[in-house]
């Protein structure tokens, strides 16, 4: 056990790597003839057993932390109580289309046959999956792009969501709260996601309010777990051969508590070096909130420009 073995010096922990069948053949090259089982038994008399990774070291935390899952919850409850729309959104991992091991099994008389490499140049294309979850209803709505996930493309698919569903379920209401993370297409150090909101808001005459999760806190925002998981469960074992696939694969997710899901493709060719002016920022019509303002603020519409007389 002596090669094999390793420890933490601090906490006194220790670990194998050697199987139970290598375990007792060492034993029983020293004269003691045991069975795997026992080797197991006695392992577990001295505080050994199989473990595995935790991820629980968080790293460093966000100032402002707690009071900022407070304050979205706050702000969640406020909109719910009135009626109006809440959605938390976010990018699902990329996915590429061609014949690709998806983890997982499922129940099938044969195997699927796929790639024995990932690799990128084999692929039909790849696939970028932006959600938003209506929270108050328990229902979802993905956008799948071909292209780049930029925030020109994060608000397209919450537009749509927007024009296909949104506004016939919740009209008269003209205010909106959006629960996103801190980075990606969505970040809230992103000019070019505040721009475009902008231009929504503007279009519908919209008042968007917009609450960020802290940095490494994304699986606390409600679409990992209500709906993300369960698209990832709906579809695992199963190569996605082609968009019309990974779409069909969507729609039907469903789960005991009436979660329901819409899907759709944009096939648009997001460029991903696009760069917003110092004057479109200017002309934001953005106010912050008193707490926390890097993370939460309100995005109101822009006063229709009036035809020259």
């Amino acid at each position: 056990m002596g090669d094999a073995t390793a420890g933490d010096p601090l906490s006194g922990l220790k670990w194998t790597h050697k199987s139970l069948r290598a375990v007792a053949h060492e034993l029983g090259r020293q004269g003691y003839e045991v069975s795997a089982p026992t080797v197991s038994r006695l392992l577990r008399e001295q505080k050994y057993s199989l473990r595995v990774n935790h991820k629980r070291l968080a790293g460093k935390q966000s100032p402002g932390r707690d009071e900022q899952f407070q304050y979205i919850v706050r702000q969640r409850k406020g909109f719910l109580r009135r009626g109006r729309p809440v959605i938390s959104v976010d990018t699902k991992k990329k996915e590429l289309i061609g014949r690709f091991k998806n983890p997982d099994r499922q129940w099938r008389r044969a195997p699927h046959e796929v790639h024995m490499y990932d690799f990128p140049s084999t692929a039909v294309g790849k696939a970028i999956p932006y959600g938003i979850y209506d929270i108050g209803r328990n229902t979802g709505y993905v956008v799948v792009g071909v292209a780049h996930d930029t925030p020109e493309f994060a608000v397209r698919a919450i537009r749509s969501w927007w024009v296909n569903v949104g506004r016939k379920g919740y009209s008269p209401h003209t205010q909106i709260l959006i629960e996103a993370d801190c980075g990606g297409s969505n970040g809230n150090r992103c000019h070019a996601w505040k721009v475009r909101l902008q231009a929504f808001a503007d279009e519908f005459g919209l008042t968007i309010t917009v609450t960020h999760y802290p940095t490494g806190a994304s699986k606390w925002n409600p679409i990992e777990p209500r709906m993300f998981n369960l698209i990832s469960a709906n579809w695992s074992g199963q190569p996605l051969e082609s968009y019309e696939i990974l779409r069909k694969h969507l729609k039907p997710t469903r789960s005991t508590a009436g979660f329901q899901c819409l899907a759709r493709m944009d096939t648009k060719n997001y460029s991903s070096g696009g760069k917003i002016s110092k004057e479109d920022v200017a002309r934001l019509r953005l106010r912050t909130h008193p707490l926390f303002p890097h993370w939460n603020y309100t995005i109101l519409p822009r006063p229709l420009k009036q035809p020259p007389p």
